[in-house]
């Protein structure tokens, strides 16, 4: 009888929940608001004969190439940021190897892991979720072969220090760095200057987020030209379609719409964090596009935000999230609708009752 490989059986299954959104969308790291219209013009635009034809990457990877700064030979384009991580566990990883995650973390990084056969180390974050950066360099071993780090991390937010970035690549020169810039646009900062002196450094992106293109799925992975090199020999030469790779350059060149709505996003985190921080209820201060605040009964919390259109994310199956939820930002209006949202689930939960909203 046909099996899947032992491998895959023993995979932990991740079921987002997609179906039933109806709603603000605060529950998936979303733009809140979708993309640049630029991009929604060029769609009108896409012919048949556009859609005919297999998808040419190179051309775009060339403009986004120059947008980032990297040569082109540094780049590959990649059906989002989920591909780049699959990809780089089928070109570095042999079943037995070792990979290292900390957690709380993406939770994708271990299922490719071990869908590739190796045995997935997770190091705990520290108290409040601080990069353990000591504890990392500590569980390197020779078979470690794999390294994913998220900065900022998913679900917390939180960042790790690019001197403990640069120091865990150093300690592990046979093992493929990953880090995981997906929400850098709320960030600022980034390790891509580091790619000349870390061979062994790669940098993911997505244009899901601060661009609003998740639908379309579209990523980038940029690394040692060497090391792309093996890594285009795993990748489809049509991973990305066509209709991603005619609207990718319209996005970039509307930078003016990102850091708007960038902008916003950042003003009403810090909103946010002012209203629980008033509220005396627990959070952790974020640089991505959303906070994790531990409200207690979390599938509680959630439901009542869903009665009142308002989806938020329940993480408390995650390491050390017992009771958390994943709230994401987005702009003016929405950060209203929330705390109005907020406001009135606290009430009707008997949480921070008379706290000052706002």
């Amino acid at each position: 009888m046909l099996s899947p490989r032992e491998g895959v059986r023993a995979l932990p299954s991740y079921h987002p929940p997609l179906a039933g959104r109806d709603g603000l969308r605060l529950d998936f790291n979303e733009n809140t608001v979708g993309c640049s219209p630029r991009v929604l013009e060029r769609l009108r635009q896409v012919g048949p004969e556009q859609l005919a034809r297999y998808p040419e990457r190179e051309p775009v990877e060339a403009g986004v190439a120059d947008f980032l700064r990297v040569a082109a030979a540094e780049l590959l384009l990649t059906n989002g940021l989920d591909e780049a991580i699959h990809l780089l566990c089928e070109t570095y990883l042999e079943p037995g190897d070792e990979a290292l995650i900390v957690v709380p973390t993406y939770s994708m990084y271990r299922i490719y892991m071990m869908a590739a056969g190796a045995q997935v180390i997770g190091v705990p974050a520290g108290e409040d979720f601080v990069f353990p950066g000591d504890d990392v360099c500590n569980r390197i071993t020779p078979r470690t072969q794999l390294i994913a780090i998220a900065n900022p991390n998913n679900p917390t937010g939180t960042v790790a220090p690019s001197d403990d970035l640069r120091r865990i690549a150093r300690a592990a020169p046979d093992a493929a760095v990953l880090v995981d810039e997906a929400y850098f646009e709320f960030y600022g900062q980034t390790l891509l200057a580091a790619r000349g002196e870390l061979p062994n450094l790669f940098v993911g992106r997505t244009f899901s987020k601060a661009y609003g293109l998740a639908g379309l799925r579209m990523g980038v992975l940029i690394g040692d030209a060497e090391q792309l090199r093996a890594v285009r020999r795993v990748s489809s030469p049509y991973n990305v379609n066509a209709v991603a790779l005619a609207c990718l350059p319209e996005a970039l060149s509307d930078q003016a719409y990102t850091e708007r709505y960038v902008s916003e996003v950042c003003e009403s985190r810090a909103r946010l964090e002012r209203t629980l921080d008033a509220s005396g209820i627990q959070f952790w201060p974020s640089q991505a596009n959303f906070v994790l605040a531990r409200v207690g009964a979390a599938a509680s919390f959630v439901a009542c935000m869903r009665r009142r259109g308002i989806l938020v994310r329940d993480r408390s199956s995650d390491h050390r999230c017992e009771g958390c939820v994943r709230i994401t930002l987005g702009p003016r209006a929405h950060a209203d609708r929330l705390l109005t949202a907020l406001q009135e689930t606290c009430e009707e939960l008997g949480i921070a009752q008379g706290a000052p909203w706002r």
